[in-house]
Order: structure tokens, then sequence, then C-alpha cells
């Protein structure tokens, strides 16, 4: 691709500028299986339910999805519920917990080829955002060192506190590209979840960008990416 045709770039933060997919993953499967271990004749939650039902949505819309998907009614409760509560937002702060207790222990990296990229994009002006449903953006990226090359960052927080539907809807990638100043058709989606590779054709953005960390290059090719890299070094 040429770079030269955009004007900005919007990334999803977890499995594509940072490994942290793996460590909410790890969150989320602790989480669930912790929770479905007290109801009867349910299954183990495993990677596909991930993919499935949670992956690139937000926290509390991904308990919920997947809890719909295995029959369970949860009242859903309020954003602030404790952890320990059997609600859908009780169950998202759980998760959150976990994930927050693995970022502190064990810090985050950013991937080398995205990176390269990044520093790349910044360095030709072309202007970056992070668009996540996470709500622990910032301190991802501040953890990676990275937080310095987005001076716009739309993650669950701000989609909340805007009133922002997330992806698949595409709303968020909207907003980031009207933050940097720049039209939708020259802004290029990178995004490695087939909620927001969904987020991205349904905003009708200059071009959506598939990074394939597990989801599959022809799952996220029928669900709206234009191409698909295995790491984003292939676009440097």
């Amino acid at each position: 691709m040429n770079w030269s045709d955009y004007d900005a770039a919007l990334f999803d933060l977890d499995g594509v500028i940072t490994p942290t997919a793996v460590v909410h993953m790890r969150a989320w499967s602790a989480m669930f299986n912790d929770f479905l271990a007290d109801l009867p004749d349910q299954r183990p939650y495993t990677d596909d339910d991930y993919y499935r039902y949670v992956d690139g949505k937000p926290r509390f819309e991904g308990v919920a999805s997947f809890l719909e998907s295995r029959g369970i009614d949860l009242p859903y409760g309020d954003p602030v519920d404790d952890p320990a509560q059997r609600t859908v937002c009780g169950l998202g702060n759980r998760k959150n917990e976990a994930f927050s207790e693995v970022l502190a222990t064990e810090g985050v990296e950013a991937y080398p080829g995205s990176r390269r990229l990044v520093e790349q994009l910044a360095a030709q002006g072309v202007k970056l955002a992070v668009v996540s449903s996470s709500r622990n953006a910032p301190t991802v990226l501040r953890a990676a060192g990275m937080i310095d090359y987005f001076p716009v960052i739309v993650d669950g927080r701000v989609a909340e506190e805007e009133q922002l539907p997330g992806k698949p809807q595409p709303d968020t990638f909207l907003d980031a590209a009207e933050k940097l100043g720049v039209p939708k058709e020259r802004a290029v989606v990178l995004e490695d979840a087939v909620s927001g590779v969904q987020a991205g054709r349904a905003g009708s953005f200059g071009l959506v960008v598939g990074v394939d960390r597990g989801a599959g290059r022809e799952t996220l090719l029928e669900n709206g990416a234009d191409i698909v890299v295995t790491d984003l070094e292939e676009l440097a």
C-alpha cells in the first residue's frame, strides 16, 4: 500500500499495537470459567467463545453477548458494581481486576513491527489515533512507551462519556477521524477483531486493514477487511 494516499491511521490497541489481547484473553477465561463452575450443565469457556462473543467489544457488551450465547440471564446492574456481584457489570469489573493485576505485575511491550510502523508514520506526518473498546487504553500505551504518538485516544471511557456505540458500529472510528480533522475517506483503520473490521467497513473508511492475530485471514476478509497482514511491519 502507498501511505501517501492517506492522511490518518486509526489503530485498534489490543492485538494491533500491543499483545495485551493475550492478557485480556487470560483474564476473560479465568473470570468466566470461575463463574461457570458454579452453574450446572455449562461447558467451559474457550478461546472460540472469546473470538465469537467478546473480542473487540466493550467489556459489558462482551459479557452480555457471551451470557446470551449460553442462555444465562443476569441483571445488567450498574457500571460501578462490585466485582463480586452476579450482574453483567459485576462480571465485567471482575475481569478488569484480573487484567489490571497482570498488567501491573508483567507490564507490556508493543509488537516490534507495530512500533516501527507507528514511528515511520509519525515521521511522515500521518496523523495517528487509537480507537479501542478497552477502558485501559491510556494505561497500556503508557506502559508500552507509546502514548506520545497518539494525540487522539477514543477508548471505552470516551465512548461512554460521548455516548458512542461500540464496535461493530463505526462511531468510535468516525469520532477519532473527526478529532484528527481527517475525512474518513483519507483514513486507514487497522484492526484484528471481527467487530473492528466490521466497524471499519460500516464507516466507509479509505482502507480497512485486518491484522490476523488468530481470527483468521478469510474471516477478516469476509467481514470487511480490504487486506490482511500478520504483522504491521508488512505495511512499513
